[in-house]
């Protein structure tokens, strides 16, 4: 059972998972707009989009470090504020591919510094009560995805630009921010400063985590940075139609979160993410090989379903074992990090290969791949059973 304080926490961590989420997915659904805007081809979108995430990357081993020394909370409230900053600037940088490209990075780097700290303060209210909450909170994560989805494509149809849209959902999470502010446990709860001169440990587990979460996001972010791409310029979707597949694949990502607690609960961790892999990659493949919008929004939806427990079950356990097995070698938040930096990196290395891969074959076939290293997450199964 969770204590009063804890549930105060609870409700902190899901604010920012929906936040982090809306930010996302308002911002995948007007990729098609910002491609227009920039009039760029696929290749160069895709070194926009990489320069994002080489932000997300560079930001995860400082978050990380940040987060042992001062605590979870704090570092996620300063780097909620910092992202509504770089997000806002962001949308002001459509007279040059530079400078949307140098925003993106700064973007992306904030958003990964509230990631790590929003994981980390998760893993320590499971540690505390011994429950599992991580999928529900990756799920609040979707739900802010879906609806970011749905308000960016609805913003599209209607004409509104992408810089107002930003300017008004980032005041509204700042609102956020400052509500939930005194809601959060006490840094000093998670804070695992190593001793001067001690060395952080690097478990080769915690490696293999990640190797596996990277499978996962490579799938997370093709069908999410490509999906409005794939139904408006192959299928000749209208704006809100090409919007559609990242709301389907955000949909079934917060129903299979909301129940993946209670699933691995019951059926073990294993089993779950064995499932999951198997149910992305078959439900993506077979989307494909319909050829048609009907088909990318059936594909994503089982992309979603499947993928929607690796990244949580994979971050709970890296933290859980750093809590218990590494404790005193590696801070939760750090393995957090660890776990988050080489899952992160198919953000980095995903998108732009598949738009590389799509302007030298086609777009439908570069897609096949991840579905394909979907089937990678089935041998996380057995690493899982340890955590």
């Amino acid at each position: 059972m969770l204590t009063e304080v804890q549930k105060r926490a609870r409700l902190a961590v899901t604010a920012t998972f929906i936040t982090n989420g809306l930010v996302v997915g308002a911002f995948v659904a007007r990729i098609p707009d910002i491609k227009k805007a920039l009039d760029v081809s696929n290749s160069t979108l895709s070194l926009c989009l990489l320069a994002s995430s080489l932000g997300v990357f560079a930001a995860l081993p400082v978050a990380g470090k940040l987060c042992a020394k001062y605590g979870s909370s704090p570092v996620a409230f300063y780097a909620t504020l910092a992202m509504v900053v770089a997000w806002t600037l962001q949308s002001f940088t459509f007279f040059a591919v530079w400078a949307f490209a140098l925003t993106a990075f700064f973007a992306g780097y904030t958003l990964a510094t509230q990631d790590v700290a929003m994981n980390s303060h998760a893993v320590t209210l499971e540690h505390q009560s011994s429950l599992r909450l991580m999928s529900v909170f990756h799920g609040m994560f979707s739900v802010g995805g879906f609806s970011g989805g749905i308000l960016g494509g609805l913003a599209s149809q209607i004409g509104i630009s992408y810089r107002v849209q930003t300017i008004i959902i980032c005041a509204a999470i700042t609102i956020i921010a400052l509500q939930v502010r005194m809601l959060w446990l006490p840094g000093s709860d998670d804070s695992h400063e190593l001793e001067p001169g001690t060395k952080m440990h690097r478990p080769a587990i915690i490696w293999l985590f990640g190797i596996f979460g990277l499978c996962s996001t490579i799938g997370e972010g093709a069908v999410g940075d490509w999906g409005g791409v794939l139904t408006r310029e192959t299928y000749g979707a209208s704006p809100f139609v090409s919007a559609i597949p990242y709301v389907v694949f955000s949909a079934t990502m917060i129903i299979g979160r909301f129940s993946g607690d209670r699933l691995a609960t019951r059926f073990g961790a294993a089993k779950v993410l064995a499932s999951g892999g198997l149910i992305a990659s078959i439900g993506m493949f077979s989307g494909l090989l319909l050829n048609s919008t009907a088909g990318t929004i059936f594909g994503w939806f089982w992309m979603g379903t499947g993928l929607s427990v690796a990244i949580p079950l994979l971050f709970s356990a890296a933290g859980s074992m750093a809590s218990n097995k590494f404790a005193g070698q590696m801070a939760p938040a750090q393995a957090v990090a660890m776990v988050s930096g080489i899952s992160y990196f198919g953000f980095i290395v995903g998108p732009p290969f598949i738009g590389f891969v799509s302007d030298a074959t086609t777009l439908r076939t570069a897609l096949f791949i991840p579905a394909l290293l979907a089937l990678a997450i089935v041998a996380s199964a057995r690493f899982a059973k340890s955590a």
